[in-house]
Formats: structure tokens, sequence, C-alpha cells
């Protein structure tokens, strides 16, 4: 789920931004996290400035997050040593960063990978690779330690909690019906069109491309599916996924949310719990396991000025954020892992192909907040404490708990970490961007004061993490199935899906990366 969910206090640096304040008669430490909103806009606002040295390389990666990291890993397979991976940040991993509270490892944004179908192969075979998925007796076994423990997800409903995200306890039987009637048209859904991830490789036909033009509520509206249970139920899936609501979010985007996984099993319908890959720090397990490899060739801390395509090849200057300097790259081709907004920036001319992706595409912002509390929280009873723990009616997402993958018992300190997209809040951007950080502790302390009464007394430090273009919202009127490449720039972001998740960027960024390959060994 991509960031879709799917530090301040723990990069080793002491932040400016860092203060305390007295909460509820105890002090509570707190601040911004990186990545910091005003980086990008030192990039965006610098007057151009000559370049003062120049270096050449064989293939170009322009942005580090999980497409970037695929690519050069795919030229790497393809035996290509010579390239340059160049990332604005002073770490890769785009929206699956990390980092630490109290010592404790926890995301700073997307935090979990489902496992892949056999629709994904170069994913697959990355697993492999890391070790994480194994052949015994001729099935793939994934290592449990990963696996998220159970139990996994909960709901908390009519104030206690329940186990699983769907509402169940107290609903009556016009709510279950219309579950039923969902799951049945879901089922209709695969039987009519293929829903997988990625998406790459699936063309769009006529029947999606309906999809594609209405919101899902309209959809939904047309099949009579009103009942308030299911409708928050999706409305949470569209925003934990898409980062926005049924009512912003295209009737495709909310078929496949389900139609591409497990279907959606209607009570009493026997169904497994999906299984997914989770870490206490998310995804930054994996990413950091991508760039491991790559050595002096990933260089942070790099903004991109201007992209053009020569004759002979490629050519961009590059800011060093450190110095200010700027450095003129020569190269034979380039993977332009860059979100499509920040494309149009730097590449000149506009390759029509990159006007074409970008018509239609908006994007949501996300607030990620980690909570290092003293111990463990009072329950209102019900259900287990579970890694994801969500609160019916909430504007948020919940929460996902970092111990809950550790196989000793959690006595002391632990983190909570807490998501709110905002594509559907107004202004949500400038909301993320002027509010202080106390602002989003106060709204985390109102969401979560209801199931945990004790949460103000054991809070002791909190850690923000401010994505201001988290993520592409799969909107009516956004789809996409054109080219990805041309001739000597491959385009690899999960914008180019239209939607925001690992499987997506991963499998861009191989393809991207295998085209620049083959650019470069035909010598054009």
């Amino acid at each position: 789920m991509a960031l879709t969910r799917r530090g301040c206090l723990g990069l080793g640096v002491a932040l400016p931004w860092l203060n305390a304040c007295r909460f509820d008669g105890h002090e509570v430490t707190g601040g911004f996290t990186a990545p910091d909103p005003a980086r990008g806009h030192r990039w965006r606002d610098a007057s151009p400035v000559a370049a003062t040295r120049e270096r050449r390389t064989g293939v170009l990666v322009l942005g580090g997050g999980v497409a970037g990291l695929a690519a050069a890993r795919a030229l790497r397979l393809d035996g290509v040593e010579e390239f340059a991976l160049l990332e604005l940040e002073d770490s890769a991993g785009g929206n699956a960063r990390a980092g630490s509270l109290g010592g404790l490892a926890c995301p700073q944004g997307a935090h979990y990978l489902p496992l892949p179908s056999d629709d994904a192969p170069e994913l697959q075979d990355w697993l492999e690779e890391t070790g994480l998925r194994q052949r015994e007796a001729g099935r793939w076994r994934y290592d449990e330690r990963h696996l998220c423990h159970s139990p996994q997800d909960r709901l908390f409903l009519h104030g206690h909690w329940q186990d699983g995200l769907l509402p169940l306890e107290g609903v009556g039987a016009a709510t279950l019906e219309q579950y039923r009637r969902l799951s049945r048209l879901i089922a209709q859904a695969r039987r009519e069109e293929r829903f997988v991830m990625p998406g790459v490789r699936v063309p769009l036909t006529p029947g999606t491309r309906a999809l594609w033009a209405i919101p899902f509520a309209q959809w939904l509206d047309g099949h009579g599916l009103d009942d308030a249970y299911l409708r928050w139920y999706l409305d949470y899936a569209c925003r934990d996924d898409y980062g926005a609501g049924l009512t912003r979010v295209s009737a495709w985007a909310g078929i496949h949310y389900f139609a591409s996984r497990h279907g959606f099993p209607a009570p009493g319908e026997a169904a497994d719990e999906e299984p997914l890959l989770t870490w206490p720090e998310g995804n930054a397990w994996l990413v950091r396991r991508l760039a491991q490899p790559l050595g002096d060739r990933l260089r942070t801390g790099q903004g991109v000025q201007r992209l053009r395509v020569e004759r002979q090849g490629v050519v961009a200057d590059v800011l060093d954020l450190a110095d200010g300097t700027v450095t003129r790259w020569r190269a034979q081709a380039a993977v332009v892992a860059l979100p499509v907004h920040v494309a149009r920036r730097v590449v000149d001319p506009v390759p029509a192909i990159l006007s074409a992706r970008a018509a239609g595409l908006g994007q949501a912002p996300w607030v990620v907040v980690n909570l290092l509390l003293d111990g463990p929280l009072k329950d209102r009873g019900g259900a287990h404490p579970s890694w994801d723990n969500v609160l019916y009616g909430s504007p948020a997402l919940g929460y996902v708990d970092a111990s809950h993958q550790s196989l000793a018992p959690v006595v002391g300190p632990r983190v909570l970490t807490w998501y709110q997209a905002l594509g559907d809040e107004p202004q949500g951007r400038s909301l993320l961007l002027q509010q202080p950080w106390t602002f989003w502790r106060d709204r985390v302390v109102q969401d979560l004061m209801a199931p945990h009464p004790d949460l103000v007394e054991r809070l002791q430090q909190v850690a923000v993490t401010r994505h201001g273009h988290a993520m592409a919202v799969p909107a009516p009127g956004s789809a996409y199935d054109g080219p990805w490449h041309d001739g000597r720039l491959a385009f690899a972001h999960s914008d180019w899906a239209g939607y925001s998740v690992f499987e997506e960027a991963f499998t861009r960024g191989h393809l991207a990366g295998r085209h620049a390959a083959a650019v470069l060994r035909s010598g054009a």
C-alpha cells in the first residue's frame, strides 16, 4: 500500500528545529524530521549557476527512490557498472525512509509490502536475492521473521476493538447484504478485466477506461451501495493506498484495491489473512538493501537543474546543495526516476510523453507522526493489540506498532507510527507546511485518546515527517498507458502508474534500467 503507509531523534545529528514544551505537566520533546521541504524549495528556486566541472559516466539515474534504486540494480544485472545515481536528499529511499526514537527504529513513510504475485517476477527475483523468499520442496516459502506477526489488524468500533478492519460488530443485516453484494461485484470485475500489480504490462481496455473516467463514489451509487459502514471502510481503503477518498479516486482505483489482490471476501466467506512483509523501520529495510551495493555511485545532496538530450548522449547540470557548485554530467542515457512534476521542471525540452503523463495527475500530501511512549498503552478491551490499529470514523489512518515485529516481549518504551493522508483536506499541502509540529502532536492526541486514555501521560517524544508531494492520486481522467521511454530517456516512477506502491515503482525502475542498458550497448 504504497505511501500509502505501505528521524528527528535518531539520525545522529542535532536538528535546529528540535525543541520541547510542557505537555500535561511533563516535558515532551519534538520536531520535524527529514526530508526538509525547504531543501526542495532551495533547489526549485535556485538561480542558474554555470558548471565549474564536468563528469562522464555511462548512465545517469536521476532520483533515489524505489524506482531509481531498482533501475540501478537492473543496470548491474545487465553488466553496466559505469553509472551514477543522483539523489536530492541525504539518503536514498523516497517515501520509504526511516528514523528512530529513543533508539527504536520506526518508519517515516511506507511500512509494508504485500507478497508479490507472479505478475511481478522482477520483484520476486529480488526478494529471492535478499533471502526473504526461498524454494523448499518445490514450493516458495517466505522468511517468517519478516512476515507480519499476528494479530495483524484491528478496528476501534463502538467503544472497543474488533479483529479485522471491516466493520462487523454491531452492524445489521442490511449492511452485511451490501458487503456480500460488493463481494460479488468485485468477483465479476476480476472475471471481466485483468487487475494486477504492476500494471505496466496490462493495456487499458474499453472497460477499464470507463472505470477510470468516473469517481468510485459514483460507481458505488450506481450499484446501490450506500451503507455508511461500507462507505467508511472503502473510503479508508482508498485513503490508505491512494492518499484520497472514494469521491476523488476513480472507480478503477477503488476496484483495483481489492481485485488486484485478494478480492473482497464478505463475512462468512472463506478468506485467509493477506500475508505481508514488514519491519520496525518499514520499507526502509528494503531500500537499504537496494542501495547497499551502489557504493560511491550513489551521490546524495544533488539537485538536477536541467537535463537535455544531445546527439551523442544526455547532459545534466546538477547542483551540489552542500557547496552550491554545479557539475555538468555527460552520459549516453538517463533514467529519469523523478516525480512527474519534478521531471517536467528539469527535462528540456519537455518530451510529449512526459506532458501526456502529467495531464490530470494530482498528488496527495501526507503526514507521518512517530510517538515515543515510556510503556504500553491501556486498551479499551476487545481484540488484542495488533500491528495495524485503525479507528472507525477517524479522518486519519490509525497507527502501526513498530515493536509488534519484535520476537522478544516488549515491556519498556515503544514507538507508534500514526498516518494521515491529506489528499481530501482543503489546502492540505499548505496546512502541512505552515503548521508547527505541536499542531500534529495535538491532532494525534485528539485522535487516539478515545481508545488510549493514558496516551498523554505516556508520551515522551514526537517526530513529525512531512511529505508535501507524497503520491499520485488515481483520479478520474488521469489514466495513462502510453510509452514511458523516448530514445535516450527512460522514465521510471510510480507516478507513471498513477498511484504509489512499491511493486509499481520497482518494476518500472527495473524496465527503465534495462532500456538504458540497451541504449548503452547499442552505442546509439
